[in-house]
């Protein structure tokens, strides 16, 4: 399930039933609406109902899509010819001229509650032979008699409270992140995962509940992600793989039955990500720190961007370093940090910690967060910087180094965190991992 709706390239179709033997077809998302509507509707009907009946249609079709509802339970297709499930849709069949036209024009446009983002579930039914909670499909056709617009017949069958909106086209996507989510990741995926488990546990209360959500894999994840598996009969090594990842978003679908006329929506706030600051020149503090330790570590590698000094504060030399680096990855050269430099930022920073660790070189910090759960050499590495820091700070206690990040080790991560004006989180981020190894370095060569 993607944030925000969109119209794909293509659909695949199962020519049949979801659990038949049947084959599979892929079409150009257009041609499958204009089948759809040319098998469905009939030519001759007023032009207001067949409008109203291809907005449906779409609406009906991008419902399958966003909530990606054979998809998340193991079909290789998005929507099968159906009609007991979907719509109706007929290979190789000829399309009316005039349904064509029409669908030209609508085909990337869809209907949804106001304030939710998710394509309305727009069940509907002929209205004569069969009758369903929904639009019908007949009685569109005496409503255009009557004068009413498309609008109009819409808001018959599906409430006033209707938008009819307009989605991006661009190629087809799963939402599984494309690696598997664990202990220690850091992104987006693991913020929406997160909030899907805590709707899920509303319903499933052996799922504990995770707080914050903030996109942290920690170990109140960890477990919130093994009891989800145990409960869906999933390995339950608390590791989101695509088995694991289409299973919640299956069941968060149902929950939420964003399939359903009756759906609980999905708004705004639901999808919105905190999205790095806005960083520009003249700005301090811990967010430039880090900004110039990642262009800092892209320029020991890169000739084409400038070594800088991490001081904090984003002067000259910083914004003539993050041009450089926009320079080298084509991105506007403006001198302005905002979410695609950081991600590309972050990108090249992990691309050079990567061929490290494939050459044998350790000496850049883990890419991965070391957080309460993690279990590594990165974390035994970890503990190893911070027992020669507390051979030196009597406020950090000596721990056990076991390559394990326990309690012990988050005491001693948020004491030197204290220690040195840090935040105290008691997560190690990658320039935390730096700066705690520099930090030993030098209280080893000062000797205090």
């Amino acid at each position: 399930m993607t944030d925000f709706p969109y119209v794909p390239e293509y659909i695949t179709v199962h020519l049949g039933p979801p659990n038949s033997s049947a084959r599979n077809v892929t079409v150009p998302f257009l041609e499958y609406i204009q089948n759809v509507a040319s098998s469905e509707l009939y030519p001759t009907w007023p032009e207001n109902a067949l409008r109203a009946n291809i907005y449906a249609q779409v609406s009906f079709a991008l419902n399958r899509i966003y909530t990606e509802w054979y998809r998340s339970r193991g079909y290789d297709f998005d929507i099968t010819n159906s009609t007991a499930y979907d719509q109706a849709f007929v290979e190789g069949r000829d399309i009316f001229e005039n349904v064509a036209e029409i669908v030209n024009e609508l085909f990337d446009h869809y209907l949804a509650r106001p304030g939710f983002i998710q394509p309305l579930f727009s069940a509907y039914c002929d209205g004569r032979r069969v009758q369903c909670e929904g639009l019908s499909q007949w009685g569109t056709v005496a409503l255009a008699e009557q004068g009413l617009t498309p609008y109009e017949i819409l808001t018959r069958y599906y409430g006033n409270d209707l938008d009819i909106r307009t989605a991006p086209i661009r190629p087809l996507v799963q939402s599984y992140p494309g690696t598997p989510l664990r202990i220690g990741t850091v992104s987006n995926s693991v913020e929406i995962m997160q909030g899907r488990l805590n709707r899920i546990s509303n319903n499933y209360p052996a799922i504990p509940k995770i707080y914050p959500v903030n996109g942290i894999f920690d170990l109140d994840t960890y477990n919130a992600v093994v009891a989800f598996q145990r409960i869906f009969n999933l390995t339950p090594d608390g590791v989101v793989g695509p088995a694991t990842w289409a299973q919640i978003t299956s069941v968060y679908t149902a929950v939420r039955n964003l399939a359903e006329l009756n759906a609980e929506g999905i708004t705004l706030q639901d999808v919105t990500r905190e999205l790095p600051n806005l960083l520009t020149e003249g700005m301090q503090g811990a967010e430039i720190r880090l900004l110039q330790f990642y262009l800092r570590t892209v320029g020991t590698y890169n000739d084409e961007v400038p070594v800088i000094e991490i001081d904090g504060f984003f002067g000259p030399a910083t914004r003539e370093a993050v041009i450089a680096f926009q320079q080298f990855s084509g991105l506007t050269p403006d001198g302005i940090v905002g979410p695609n430099t950081w991600n590309a930022l972050i990108a090249a920073y992990e691309q050079i910690a990567a061929t490290q660790q494939a050459t044998g070189d350790v000496s850049l910090p883990p890419t991965a967060t070391l957080v309460l759960g993690s279990q590594s050499n990165d974390v035994f590495r970890l503990q190893q910087n911070l027992n020669r820091l507390a051979a030196f700070y009597p406020e950090i206690n000596p721990i056990p180094q076991t390559g394990y990040y326990g309690e012990q080790t988050r005491n001693a991560v948020m004491a030197y965190q204290q220690l040195f004006g840090l935040p105290v989180t008691g997560n190690v981020y990658p320039y935390t991992f730096y700066l705690i190894e520099v930090s030993a370095n030098q209280a080893e060569m000062n000797g205090s």
